[in-house]
């Protein structure tokens, strides 16, 4: 039996057959349980890539891509920061002082961190602090607060607030907390409502006057490298002898981006799952054709046809179905995909995620194991139908069918 004859059989099957038309309705349902499968899938991951993308993003923003650290106290001072912009020109360097505070305007109360900074330095490394501090005049006592502060405590631009710092001066029998009144400027959004309730910024000069710091010495040293894995290799290196450590942003939020990775894993295996039981109709539809066809197989079988040739149609005709429907499912996938990034059909709270669209990026990888992981399960439910219709009895279905 040659190639144009397996294939012409092959088409025959495919055809809509009239006398048991169960047959080709659960060839049907099996082509499209296999395209909603494979869209559905496609989608899916671009969204929850998308997702983890939009808040790395973000998070590598407000956390910087790499923080110097002081092991032991003031070993980070205006010395280490020349040797490290010298050593590493590439990099961006913004050092910083920090304290706890608590923040009050009228009645209305708060708390949170406060980060002294060098304005040129940190709009460098810092887009969403330089949104908001651009165009403005920042004299020693303004601060920039994010935005859930300025709601909380009712702010407008140019309005007092007093700061209470967690650190206490000695004053005759009573120890009393330090406090300044600041002038409020602006705010910002930085997408992570975390964030903008706790995160203020100021000069470096107040709270080097407010926490009696010399000038010349830093709590930290915010960094901003292209390839932070790879440098913080190398700015390790360089420290270890200087009394400071360096921290990059995915350590600081290793459990969140692992909760991620996990529900992604699982959310991957859970829709596969959607292909598998679609598979099952293409196990069904082909087993019913071998049952219907058992006088043609054997037929074909007795006139020098072999159980390899037979085995290769039914086969054939299962990843015809399977692979047309993958086929059609990453076509159907991209077009969702575009239909959601075009179209406002499902709108997020920009409050909460700082934008409003569903935010969709499809990796090759994913791309690749979704195809991978349809290949295999349609090969596999062609398989069986296809072992299963060389194992007809030519004589016995010959004499008595």
């Amino acid at each position: 039996m040659n190639k144009k004859l397996v294939n012409f059989i092959v088409k025959k099957y495919l055809k809509f057959d009239k006398k048991n038309p169960f047959i080709s309705i659960s060839a049907i349902l099996a082509f499209v349980g296999v395209a909603v499968g494979v869209m559905v899938l496609i989608v899916t991951m671009a969204i929850m890539n998308g997702t983890a993308k939009e808040f790395e993003k973000k998070l590598f923003t407000m956390n910087y891509p790499l923080s110097i650290y002081a092991k032991y106290e003031n070993s980070i001072n205006t010395k280490l920061l020349e040797e490290l912009e010298e050593k590493f020109p590439n990099m961006k360097f913004s050092p910083y002082l920090s304290s706890q505070v608590i923040i009050q305007s009228g009645d209305n109360m708060g708390g949170g961190m406060i980060f002294g900074v060098d304005p040129k330095k940190e709009s460098e490394i810092n887009s969403i602090y330089k949104e908001a501090a651009e165009g403005l005049k920042l004299s020693k006592y303004d601060i920039i607060i994010g935005d859930g502060i300025r709601q909380n405590l009712f702010l407008r631009v140019g309005n007092k607030a007093t700061l209470y710092f967690t650190s206490i001066n000695p004053s005759g029998l009573t120890m009393m907390p330090k406090l300044k009144r600041f002038t409020y400027k602006n705010s910002f959004k930085s997408g992570l409502h975390a964030y903008d309730k706790a995160y203020i910024y100021t000069s470096i000069e107040a709270l080097q006057t407010l926490l009696k710091k010399e000038k010349t010495i830093y709590d930290g040293i915010h960094v901003y490298s292209d390839n932070a894995r790879k440098d913080i290799v190398e700015i390790k290196e360089f420290l270890k002898d200087k009394g400071a450590g360096v921290i990059g942003w995915w350590q600081q939020n290793g459990n969140f981006f692992a909760a991620m990775e996990l529900e992604k894993k699982a959310l991957f295996i859970v829709l596969m799952l959607i292909i598998l039981v679609a598979s099952l109709n293409i196990i069904s539809s082909l087993l019913m054709t071998v049952m219907s066809r058992r006088k043609e197989i054997a037929l074909l079988l007795s006139m020098g046809a072999s159980y390899k040739e037979i085995k290769q149609i039914f086969l054939k005709l299962g990843t015809i179905i399977g692979f047309s429907g993958i086929i059609v499912g990453v076509g159907l996938g991209f077009l969702g995909m575009w239909i959601l990034d075009t179209f406002d059909i499902i709108s997020l709270p920009a409050d909460v995620y700082g934008t409003s669209k569903l935010p969709l990026e499809l990796s090759t990888l994913d791309f690749i194991s979704v195809i991978i992981g349809a290949v295999i399960i349609v090969l596999l439910s062609s398989y069986y139908p296809a072992k299963k219709a060389t194992n007809i009895d030519v004589i016995d279905v010959l004499r008595n069918e």
